[in-house]
């Protein structure tokens, strides 16, 4: 029975990364939103910055292991 949950969090196509990193993203955008209201001037556009960028290195990440998961 929990075999049958946990496939359910198992990411196993490209689509499936693909709305991930979007979900990902989105929520990283918002946050940079936040912090430039929280934090006015330089360091809340650094901390903005840094969101979607981790975003991007989380992506690479997933889309390198669905690539090395078909091809093993």
């Amino acid at each position: 029975m929990w075999s049958r949950v946990t496939r359910l969090f198992v990411i196993k196509t490209k689509f499936e990364a693909f709305l991930v990193i979007y979900g990902l993203g989105t929520g990283a955008v918002e946050r940079g939103f936040h912090y430039v209201e929280q934090y006015p001037g330089t360091q809340g556009i650094i901390l903005a910055l840094a969101c979607p960028v981790a975003v991007f290195m989380a992506g690479g990440r997933i889309l390198d292991a669905i690539d090395h998961e078909t091809a093993a």
